[in-house]
C-alpha cells in the first residue's frame, strides 16, 4: 500500500545507495526526466541529476549522524530529450537501520512555477515602469488613507518626493479640507460613474509649499477577491498648462476683437468728428459774438454762456474722437521711458487733485531706451496716472516702477494704485471704446481705448489686473531698442530718448546705440 501511495505522488522520489547509484525511482521521476525505469536504475546520481546533486549526496553520506536532516537546492536538469527543466531537490539520509547506506531524494518540477514567477515579475516591472514614466500623477492609498504608490508625475505635481509621502503623509493632506471625504463618498455612490468609479473632475490639490494646484482627477476603488474594498487609486492630470493656454487664447481672442473694434470705430469716429466740427465751430463763434453784443446784466448772457460751455465740451469730445481716430503707425524713435514718465508727472502732480496722493517712483536705474513714439507713450502714461488718481478719489498711493527683463527682452512699466479697483465683469471691457464707469459728462470712455491702440501700434502689450477694494495695476511691456546700451544714472541731462533740442531719432535700430552714447 505504501508503495502505491509513493507511485501516485506528484513529486519524484528516488533512493540512492552509498555508491551513489539509483536503487528506486517512482513514476513521477520518469515523467520529470523522460528516462525509462530500467535506464534510471542503471544510472548514478551524476548521470541523472548532475554534479551539483552528487556533491550534495556525498556530503550527506559523510555525516551519518545527521540522518533525517534535509538538504535542498534548485538547479536546471537536462532531460532525456535534451529539454531543460527547473527542479528543486531535497536529500536526506535514511534513519537506522538503513541510514548508513541509503538516502532518499524528493524531486519537484518547478519549471512552470519559475516561468509564472518570471512572467509575474516582468509584468510587475512593466507596470512599475508604466506608472513611473506616466506624465500624470498616479497615487494609490489603502482604505486607512496610507499612501503606497506615488509616482514621478505625482512628485512633479505636488513638490513632494515619494520618500517623503509613502507611509508618512495621509491622503487627506493632499487635498483642501473635506475634499478627500467627498471623493470617497462619490466613489461609493452609484450616481457619479457608478460604484467604485469617479469620473474626471476638476479639483484642487495642496502642494508641498501650500499652493492649491488645479488638476483633473479620475479615480477607482480596488477590491479583493471577496469584493472587499482594499485601496483607491487616482490619476492626477496637471491642468495648469491647459488653463494657461486657454487664458492666453482668450486674451488673444479679446485682443483681436478689440483691434477690429478700434479699426472700425476709428473710421467711424473720424467721419463723425469732421462732420460735427464745422457746425460746432459756428455755434461757438456766433454764440460768443452774441454775448459781446449783450449788456453785462442781460439775462440772456447766462443762457449764451451755457451754450458756449456745452459747445466747448462737445469740442473736447470731438478732439478725443480725432485723437482716437488718428491711430496710424507711429514714428518710432529711441525713448527714455523714465524721463517720459517723470515729465508726464511734472505736468500732473502739481495739480490740486494730486495733492493728497503719494507717488512712489521705483524707476530702474539701468533701463535701456525703448523703441517707440515719445509723445504717444507720454500720452498713455499720463492717461493711466489720471485714471489712477480718479480711482483713488484724490487720496491714496500710486506706485510707478520700471525694469528691464533680459530673459524676455522687454521693458516693464507698472502703475499700481490703491483705488477702489475694477469689478471683474468690467475688466474685459476696460479697453473698449466709449466704455466708462464715470458719471455722464465726466468722461468719453476713449482714454484707455486710445492708450490700448497706441501700445498695440507699438507692437507691444498692455495688461490690467485689479481687485475690488484693493487697487489696480496697469502693466505695459515695451520692446527695447536694438543694440541699445543701458541708460546711465549720471548721463548728461541733454541726452533724451525723444525729439528735443537738436536730437531727432527716426526709428532706425542702429541709432539706438548712438543715441545712448551721445
Amino acid at each position: 500500500m505504501l508503495q502505491s501511495i509513493i507511485e501516485l505522488a506528484n513529486d519524484g522520489i528516488l533512493v540512492f545507495n552509498d555508491r551513489l547509484g539509483v536503487e528506486y525511482a517512482n513514476r513521477a521521476i520518469l515523467q520529470i526526466t523522460g528516462y525509462e525505469h530500467v535506464r534510471i536504475l542503471e544510472m548514478t546520481v551524476t548521470d541523472l541529476l548532475g554534479n551539483e546533486s552528487r556533491t550534495l549526496l556525498e556530503g550527506i553520506f559523510s555525516h551519518p549522524e545527521k540522518y533525517g536532516e534535509k538538504n535542498c537546492t534548485e538547479f536546471q536538469l537536462p532531460t532525456a530529450s535534451g529539454e531543460i527543466r527547473n527542479v528543486e531537490i531535497c536529500i536526506a539520509l535514511a534513519p537506522p537501520p538503513d541510514g548508513a547506506d541509503r538516502a532518499y531524494a524528493y524531486v519537484r518540477d518547478i519549471t512552470d512555477e519559475k516561468r509564472i514567477g518570471n512572467e509575474l515579475r516582468e509584468a510587475n516591472e512593466f507596470f512599475e515602469n508604466l506608472i513611473s514614466s506616466s506624465v500624470d500623477g498616479i497615487i494609490a492609498a489603502d482604505m486607512r488613507g496610507n499612501i503606497f504608490i506615488f509616482n514621478q508625475g505625482a512628485e512633479n505635481l505636488t513638490g513632494y518626493t515619494a520618500e517623503e509621502v509613502i507611509g508618512k503623509v495621509h491622503i487627506t493632506q493632499l487635498y483642501p479640507e473635506g475634499v478627500a471625504r467627498d471623493i470617497m463618498r462619490n466613489l461609493r455612490s452609484p450616481d457619479d460613474g457608478g460604484i467604485g468609479k469617479f469620473n474626471p473632475s476638476q479639483l484642487n490639490l495642496v502642494s508641498k509649499n501650500g499652493e492649491e494646484i488645479p488638476f483633473q482627477l479620475s479615480a477607482s476603488l480596488i477590491y479583493d477577491s471577496t469584493g472587499k474594498e482594499i485601496a483607491s487609486v487616482g490619476i492626477f492630470t496637471d491642468l495648469r498648462p491647459r488653463l494657461d493656454m486657454e487664458r492666453k487664447f482668450q486674451e488673444t481672442h479679446l485682443q483681436l476683437i478689440s483691434s477690429e473694434k478700434l479699426a472700425s470705430l476709428g473710421k467711424l469716429a473720424a467721419g463723425i468728428a469732421h462732420e460735427i466740427n464745422n457746425p460746432l465751430g459756428g455755434i461757438l463763434i456766433y454764440s460768443s459774438l452774441m454775448m459781446e453784443d449783450l449788456a453785462e446784466d442781460d439775462p440772456k448772457r447766462q443762457d449764451l454762456a451755457r451754450i458756449v460751455q456745452e459747445a466747448g465740451r462737445c469740442k473736447e469730445i470731438v478732439k478725443s474722437l480725432l485723437e482716437f481716430a488718428r491711430q496710424s503707425e507711429p514714428n518710432m524713435e529711441p525713448v527714455d521711458i523714465n524721463r517720459a514718465i517723470t515729465e508726464g508727472l511734472f505736468f500732473l502732480e502739481n495739480q490740486a487733485f494730486f495733492h493728497n496722493i503719494q507717488i512712489i517712483n521705483k524707476l530702474g536705474s539701468s533701463l535701456p531706451f525703448a523703441l517707440g513714439n515719445a509723445g504717444q507713450l507720454k500720452q498713455v502714461f499720463m492717461n493711466i496716472i489720471v485714471n489712477a488718481a480718479e480711482a483713488m478719489h484724490g487720496s491714496g498711493t500710486l506706485t510707478i516702477s520700471t525694469s528691464f527683463n533680459r530673459e524676455r527682452n522687454n521693458i516693464t512699466i507698472e502703475f499700481t494704485d490703491t483705488g477702489e479697483g475694477i469689478p471683474e465683469e468690467n475688466l474685459t471691457r476696460i479697453f473698449d471704446p466709449f466704455f466708462t464707469t464715470k458719471d455722464v459728462g465726466k468722461g468719453t470712455g476713449l482714454g484707455l481705448s486710445t492708450a490700448y491702440g497706441i501700445i498695440e501700434g507699438h507692437g507691444s502689450k498692455i495688461e490690467v489686473k485689479s481687485k475690488v477694494g484693493v487697487g489696480t495695476t496697469f502693466t505695459i511691456l515695451l520692446a527695447p531698442c536694438a543694440e541699445t546700451q543701458p541708460i546711465l544714472e549720471n548721463r548728461p541731462s541733454e541726452v533724451t530718448g525723444y525729439v528735443q533740442g537738436n536730437h531727432s531719432f527716426k526709428g532706425e535700430p542702429s541709432v539706438c546705440l548712438s543715441a545712448a552714447l551721445h
